[in-house]
């Protein structure tokens, strides 16, 4: 039979197993050293309980029921299968020893809710510094994220079958490395954190700001890197970059919704209707930068350009923003983590700090010191038109302008810089 209560139980059973899908799979992956296998014995259990639930209820426990079934498909399929390979022989081995019971093991921890580990080491695996950041990025939304290679290859523009060959790829690199899906302890810890937290802000950007294609923003991947951040922070609440970075990511989703035009053009900051910033975000993303203030990491990369959300976050007018806070708050940041794009970003608030005088000098130093780094980065003629344009020489902002539009790669961002670029032309005497 099917019907309206049929679907909508395979609904609420669809959403319970995404949210006991990452935590299951992860449990499996450490248990079974197989990361293929996982998946698939956490797809059986799904399957499982559209069978079952509809008649039976859905249990009290719905993560102990589906870590039950998973493990009895998992002895059950090594008892009637004859192992070719020494590996899956060693688990066969593992799984009918009787003084030590696996599933057993993962039931006990679902229904304790002790199941950090097993979601942090799936997430660590996943984001292993052996992958590419493509591929660590990829892995991840699939597996902790329980995105399908389709939604992964919507959100990074790909195709299906490039999106695919990278996570098969990522899965047989992890399997031939021996990484573990265990959380890493000591000095191998803070490293892989720094590769966790990277891929985390990759998927958080690509959303924020799209690099490609014809939206500006997409805020489903956002959505998706806040949610990995906040698993992360309530798993290491010790650790202050991962409260910075979701501090700052939190701040920064604020103003998605206002940064878009109803006909999908951008929103400069300066004209943003701040009424429509998402003040719960807000409130929780300046709560997120404290705690990791309080924790000594007011000075780790994350937590500054958090602080720099936050310095606009407080703003109640765009004319109240504090630019020579955000000038400091740069110079730190460059000394930190100093690169091309920091140095770009820097420049810009100085220019807003001290005048455009100030900014362009700092922008000619960087032309000068970071050689073909920025040469096909949009934002920074676009940077150079907006300070050229203050400065009252509009002429050269067009050019600037322009120049931006013609490397930018997203359409939505090309067309607000060609409309920058004739607005200055507008301004030019003697020019129609």
């Amino acid at each position: 039979m099917s019907g309206p209560a049929t679907d909508a139980a395979a609904q609420a059973i669809e959403a319970v197993f995404r949210i006991e899908r990452a935590r299951l799979v992860g449990g499996l992956a450490r248990l079974l050293r197989d990361v293929d296998l996982a998946e698939e014995l956490a797809q059986d259990a799904l399957v499982a309980a559209l069978a079952d639930w509809p008649r039976t209820g859905v249990p009290a426990n719905p993560g102990a029921w589906l870590a039950a079934t998973a493990k009895r498909r998992a002895i059950d399929g090594f008892r009637h299968r004859r192992m070719r390979e020494r590996k899956h022989a060693e688990i066969a081995r593992d799984l009918e020893d009787g003084d030590r019971d696996p599933g057993a093991e993962i039931e006990a921890a679902i229904e304790s809710g002790d199941l950090g580990d097993e979601l942090l080491g799936l997430i660590f695996a996943a984001c292993h510094p052996v992958l590419s950041t493509e591929a660590r990025a990829a892995l991840t939304l699939r597996l902790v994220g329980g995105l399908t290679t389709a939604e992964i290859a919507r959100a990074f523009l790909a195709s299906e079958a490039t999106i695919a060959q990278r996570i098969v790829r990522a899965k047989r690199t992890i399997a031939a490395a021996g990484v573990g899906f265990a959380v890493p302890r000591g000095r191998e810890r803070a490293l892989r954190l720094a590769s966790v937290l990277e891929v985390v802000y990759l998927v958080f950007n690509e959303g924020y700001a799209a690099t490609v294609g014809d939206d500006l923003t997409r805020p489903a991947l956002c959505a998706e890197a806040r949610r990995l951040g906040r698993i992360l922070a309530s798993r290491m609440p010790a650790e202050p970059e991962v409260l910075g970075l979701l501090a700052l990511m939190e701040l920064q989703s604020s103003r998605l919704a206002a940064r878009v035009a109803p006909d999908g053009s951008a929103i400069p900051l300066p004209e943003q209707n701040r009424a429509r910033w998402d003040h719960l975000l807000i409130r929780r993303g300046l709560a997120a930068l404290a705690r990791a203030e309080a924790l000594g990491g007011a000075d780790g990369p994350y937590a500054l350009q958090a602080a720099l959300a936050a310095c606009h976050a407080r703003a109640r007018r765009f004319e109240e923003t504090d630019w020579v806070r955000i000038a400091g708050l740069y110079d730190r940041l460059e000394r930190v983590m100093p690169s091309p794009v920091v140095g770009l970003n820097r420049a810009i608030a100085h220019g807003m700090a001290f005048g455009p005088a100030a900014g362009l000098a700092l922008l000619d130093a960087l032309d000068a010191t970071a050689g073909p780094a920025l040469g096909a980065y949009a934002p920074l003629p676009a940077a150079r038109g907006d300070l050229l344009r203050r400065a009252g020489r509009p002429a050269e902002a067009e050019a600037q302008f322009r120049r931006a539009a013609a490397l930018s790669g997203n359409a939505r961002e090309r067309d607000y810089l060609l409309r920058q670029a004739a607005a200055c032309r507008e301004t030019v005497p003697g020019r129609d």
